[in-house]
């Protein structure tokens, strides 16, 4: 017993006068997972299969796009097909297995619990037709009623915490695999099986496998921020997470999944502000242009003070004596960090040289690019006022765009 597409079998031209049943389902609303299938009867079949969605030798299936149509003979799968067309159900051919773009499992899940051949060939007393909707289920929401456990790393500041996360937004199933869907989700379903009958489940436990997939995001260095920039990389985690129960147990799987706001608490948010903001004053130029700008705010808090701007000044300036430091001496700190490194980053550069063959850049004794021998006659050139050095530094332009010098025979390092 099997399908036989009706485009290429030898009776397409009669088909329509000979047909007992056709088969079809309209199309499936966005909230229904499965439905019985259709069932418009000619003159050839007789009362008694009118009722139900009893199909019987010789009728026609009718399959369109976004749908999965399967034949269970007492309650046990024997066809499937998941591409559209229309078909010629018959009982004397072997099974037959139209997957479309179903998940890969479908086939071995089928050979597995599907059943081959039955009755000796003969068709057995209950074999029912269902409809599934293989479309994206769109419009789910979720929310977290708790914060989820999120860690932020930090490497330019060195931090390392846990914070909890608050998000809500929607995300997007399908069925990938309806077999595994009816034997342990809908079963023999007597009319139509809806989305709602799953909704608290997969809610439920979606919000369970948002913990390892905020993990396995907080390990790239993702802030809670740009989760909704990386939706992505999260429905991927999420499937990972939910894979033991809702693709290899119902045959479904997230298609998308969208953040609409993620957020921590105040106190979190504050903490890291301010972490961040002390990390940054650990650069000298920084420290200074921030202590130059508070000092300016003071100057004009001692100017305004009620006891007359003397007492402010004096004050101000037995605070600046206290803490050690001034916005010169930070300056001053800055030019000499930034001094030293130009000094190592030309130190580094002094030997480079231009492989004639290839034009790579190197520092060694042979190109790494080619593989060829530095050139014993491969002058290099640095500034000798200020120590710029070009890009190739074999190539030097006629004069230095930092000092304006012109470079000449004095310039030549090696």
């Amino acid at each position: 017993m099997g399908l036989i597409s009706a485009a290429v079998n030898s009776v397409t031209g009669v088909a329509q006068s000979q047909w007992k049943e056709f088969f079809y389902c309209d199309a499936i609303p966005s909230d229904i997972l499965v439905v019985k299938g259709k069932k418009k009867s000619t003159g050839y079949s007789s009362a008694a299969r009118l009722n139900d969605n009893v199909i019987s030798d010789g009728s026609v299936i009718a399959v369109a796009d976004g749908q999965c149509m399967m034949i269970t003979e007492q309650g046990k799968v024997v066809d499937i097909c998941a591409e559209s067309g229309e078909y010629i159900y018959d009982m004397s051919s072997e099974p037959s297995v139209f997957m479309g773009d179903l998940d890969e499992s479908v086939m071995k899940v089928f050979l597995e619990i599907g059943k081959r051949f039955s009755f000796g060939g003969v068709a057995g007393k209950d074999q029912r037709v269902y409809y599934f909707n293989t479309k994206e289920i769109v419009g789910n929401k979720y929310g977290t009623p708790n914060p989820v456990p999120f860690r932020i790393t930090d490497r330019n500041i060195g931090l390392d915490i846990d914070v909890g996360v608050r998000c809500f937004g929607e995300y997007s199933y399908r069925i990938c695999n309806p077999i595994l869907f009816y034997t342990n989700i809908c079963g023999n379903v007597s009319d139509a099986y809806s989305k709602h009958n799953l909704d608290g489940q997969l809610r439920a436990e979606l919000l369970t496998a948002l913990q390892p997939a905020f993990a396995a995001i907080s390990e790239k260095g993702i802030r809670y921020s740009a989760l909704p920039g990386h939706a992505n990389e999260i429905c991927a985690a999420l499937n990972d997470a939910l894979a033991p129960k809702w693709r290899d147990l119902r045959g479904i799987e997230i298609v998308s999944f969208g953040v609409s706001s993620a957020t921590i608490s105040e106190e979190d948010e504050k903490m890291i502000k301010e972490l961040q903001r002390t990390a940054a004053l650990k650069d000298p130029a920084i420290a200074a242009a921030h202590l130059a700008g508070a000092q300016a705010q003071a100057m004009q808090a001692a100017a305004s003070n009620t006891a007359g701007a003397a007492t402010g000044f004096y004050a101000m300036n037995m605070a600046a004596q206290a803490g050690g430091l001034n916005a010169a001496n930070l300056f001053n700190m800055a030019s000499q960090q930034q001094a030293a490194a130009q000094s190592q980053q030309s130190a580094a550069s002094a030997n480079y040289w231009t492989c004639p063959s290839c034009g790579a850049h190197n520092q060694g004794k042979f190109c790494t690019e080619c593989g060829a021998k530095k050139p014993s006659g491969a002058l290099q050139y640095r500034c000798d006022k200020c120590g710029w050095i070009p890009a190739d530094p074999t190539k030097p332009p006629n004069f230095c765009p930092e000092c304006g010098d012109p470079f000449n025979a004095d310039d030549v390092v090696s």
